[in-house]
C-alpha cells in the first residue's frame, strides 16, 4: 500500500531521517508502518519506540492506527504529545528539581489569576503594561529556554523589560510555592531535569532508542532541545514535517529546526513525500505556484494521479462587507437553483470577529444559519469552579484554586478576610490553605473565622471520603455539600439550565475516566484525572 518514497522512509531505521511530507502525502501512514517495521522486521522492542505529536487528537489517531497495524505490543509504544510525554517523566522525577510529584498543571485562566496577583504585589500598572503582554513575553522566553535571570540580563536595561523580568521572577516563585507548573514549564522543566541529572537522562536515552516526531516544522527551541537530548545517544531520530506548512511562528515555532536539520545531523538522510492523495492537480498547481515565491524553503512539488479536477474560482473584493454580501447571495442562489440546500453550505473564517458581517448578511437575506463553536468546555465558570474544588482537595498548595472557591457558592467570606489570610501566608512562607489551618494564629480575623474554619473542615472531610470512595462519589458529594447546583436551580439566569447540563457532562467525564482506567487495570486517582483534564483543556 506504500509508494516508493513512503517505503524508503519506512525501511530507513538507523540514523537521523528528515521526512519532508507535503500536504496529504500520507505521513501518518508512514509513521505507523515504520513503527510496525521496526518491531516486525528489525526486532525492536515496542518499549524502545517513542512517537510524539502536537495534539491529543493526532496522538489518538496515531495510537489507533498503530494498534491496528502493530497488534501485540502496540500498547508499549509511547504515542503522545510533547506535553503528555513530559508530564509522565516529571511525575516520576520532578522531586529532583525541588517539586512534589503531585504538582498541579495551570491552564491559561489559572496563569491569568497568578499574574493578576503578581502585578498587584509588584505595583505594576496593568493599564500601561497589560497582563497579557507580560504573560506573552514570559511564554516566549520559556519557548527559548530563557529563565528569569537570563531574561533580566537581556532586557533589564529597558523600562518595560525590567518590569517584565521582575514579574517573570515573581510568577515562577508563585508557581513553585503552589507546587504548580504551566504548560510551557512542562517542557522547560523536563529539559532542566535532563540537563541537571545525567542518570535520569541516560535512563530515557536507553529506553527511547527510536524516536519519531510529527509536525516538526512547528517545534520551538525548547522542544528541539528536549528531542536533541533524548536522541543524543542512539541518533535514531525520524522527524516529519513540511516547512511550507509552518504557520505557528506567533506561538514560538522555530522554522530553523527543520531547515537546519542537516546542519545539526550532517549524516541525516532526507526523503521527500510529494505524491498527494487528497487533492486534484489544479489545486496542487495553484498551491505550488504560490509557495514557490517563498525563498527560504526546501524545494518540493506536490503531484497527484487523481486528475486535473475542477478549475479554481477566484474572486477579489474591495472590503469585507462586499465579501459577506456575495457569500450570502451565492448561497441563496444555490438554494433557489436547487443545487444545494442551506444545510450543505459552510463558511470558514479566520477570526471570530469576521462572523458579524456574515451573520448580518444572512439575516438580511433570510438565510438560517448556525455559528459553530463557543467557549471551551473547561473554561466555563461552573466547570472551573468544580475543578478548583477537586484541585484543592488534591493539592492544598494551589493557592489559586483555593481562593477561587473559598466563597463559591457564597458563604459570607469577603476579600478583606482573604487578604488577611494571604498576608499571614506570605509572612510565614506557607500556602494559603496551610494558613487557613492556622486561623488561631491570625489576629483580627473577626467573624469570618468560623466561616473559614467550616470551609477548611469541609475540604478535609472531602479528602477523607476520597480515600474510601470513587471520583464520581467525590464530585457528587462536592456538588451536594456545597449546594452548587441548588444555587443555579434557584437563580434567574438565562443560562442556568445550560450550566447545569455542563455539570452533568463533567460528571459523565469523570465516570468515563474511571471506566477507562479500570479497563486498563490502572488506578483512577484524582491527580491522574486532573492531569488529563489539564492536558485536554488547553491543547
Amino acid at each position: 500500500t506504500l509508494n516508493e518514497q513512503q517505503k524508503a522512509a519506512v525501511m530507513h531505521t538507523q540514523g537521523p531521517l528528515l521526512l519532508l511530507a507535503g500536504a496529504g502525502s500520507g505521513k501518518t501512514r508512514v509513521l505507523t508502518h515504520r513503527a510496525a517495521y521496526l518491531i516486525d522486521q528489525e526486532g525492536v522492542d515496542p518499549w524502545n519506540i517513542l512517537a510524539i505529536t502536537f495534539t491529543n487528537k493526532a496522538a489518538g489517531e496515531m495510537r489507533e492506527r498503530v494498534n491496528q497495524i502493530v497488534g501485540d505490543g502496540a500498547d508499549r509504544i509511547w504515542v503522545s504529545t510533547f506535553h503528555s510525554t513530559c508530564v509522565r517523566i516529571l511525575r516520576r522525577y520532578i522531586d529532583r528539581l525541588g517539586y512534589d510529584t503531585n504538582f498541579t498543571i495551570y491552564d491559561t485562566d489559572d496563569q491569568k489569576g497568578v499574574m493578576k496577583e503578581v502585578c498587584k504585589k509588584l505595583q505594576i500598572d496593568t493599564k500601561q503594561l497589560k497582563e497579557r503582554t507580560i504573560m506573552g513575553a514570559i511564554s516566549s522566553a520559556k519557548d527559548e529556554l530563557i529563565d528569569p535571570l537570563q531574561y533580566e540580563k537581556q532586557n533589564g536595561f529597558d523600562y518595560n523589560g525590567s518590569r517584565i523580568a521582575k514579574a517573570y521572577r515573581e510568577y515562577q516563585a508563585t508557581l513553585k510555592k503552589n507546587n504548580a507548573l504551566d504548560f510551557d514549564d512542562l517542557i522547560v522543566k523536563t529539559v532542566e531535569l535532563f540537563r541537571a541529572d545525567a542518570q535520569v537522562l541516560q535512563s530515557y536515552q536507553e529506553r527511547f532508542r527510536y524516536i519519531m516526531v510529527d509536525e516538526y516544522q512547528d517545534t520551538n527551541t525548547a522542544q528541539f532541545e528536549l528531542i536533541r537530548l533524548l536522541a543524543q545517544r542512539s541518533r535514531n531520530l525520524c522527524v516529519v514535517g513540511d516547512d511550507d506548512q509552518s504557520i505557528y511562528k506567533f506561538r514560538g515555532a522555530n522554522i530553523r529546526n527543520i531547515l537546519d536539520f542537516e546542519k545539526v545531523y550532517p549524516e541525516a538522510t532526507v526523503i521527500k513525500l510529494e505524491q498527494n492523495y487528497r487533492s486534484t492537480q489544479n489545486i496542487l498547481d495553484a498551491a505550488n505556484d504560490v509557495i514557490r515565491n517563498n525563498i527560504d524553503r526546501k524545494d518540493k512539488a506536490l503531484w497527484t494521479d487523481r486528475g486535473a479536477g475542477n478549475r479554481i474560482h477566484f474572486r477579489p473584493f474591495d472590503n469585507a462587507y462586499e465579501e459577506a454580501e456575495y457569500i450570502a447571495s451565492d448561497i441563496k442562489s444555490k438554494k433557489y437553483q436547487g443545487t444545494s440546500d442551506y444545510g450543505q453550505c459552510a463558511v470558514l473564517y479566520r477570526t471570530n470577529a469576521q462572523s458579524r458581517l456574515l451573520e448580518e448578511s444572512f439575516i438580511r437575506e433570510g438565510i438560517p444559519y448556525d455559528v459553530v463553536g463557543g467557549v471551551n468546555f473547561y473554561a466555563r465558570k461552573e466547570i472551573k469552579d468544580l475543578l478548583a474544588y477537586l484541585k484543592t482537595i488534591d493539592n492544598g498548595k494551589d493557592d489559586l484554586a483555593v481562593k477561587r472557591i473559598i466563597n463559591v457558592p457564597r458563604r459570607g467570606i469577603g476579600a478583606a478576610s482573604v487578604n488577611k489570610v494571604q498576608d499571614y501566608a506570605d509572612h510565614m512562607g506557607i500556602s494559603f490553605f496551610e494558613a487557613l489551618q492556622r486561623l488561631d494564629e491570625i489576629t483580627a480575623i473577626g467573624k469570618a473565622g468560623e466561616k473559614l474554619r467550616n470551609f477548611t473542615v469541609m475540604i478535609q472531610m472531602f479528602r477523607t471520603k476520597l480515600q474510601h470512595g470513587t471520583l464520581e462519589d467525590l464530585i457528587t458529594d462536592v456538588i451536594e455539600t456545597t449546594g452548587y447546583t441548588n444555587e443555579l436551580e434557584e437563580s434567574d439566569d438565562e443560562d442556568a439550565e445550560d450550566r447545569l447540563q455542563n455539570i452533568d457532562e463533567l460528571i459523565s467525564k469523570i465516570v468515563s475516566f474511571e471506566q477507562e482506567r479500570e479497563e486498563l487495570g490502572e488506578e483512577a486517582t484524582l491527580s491522574a484525572f486532573l492531569e488529563e483534564v489539564a492536558l485536554v483543556a488547553d491543547i
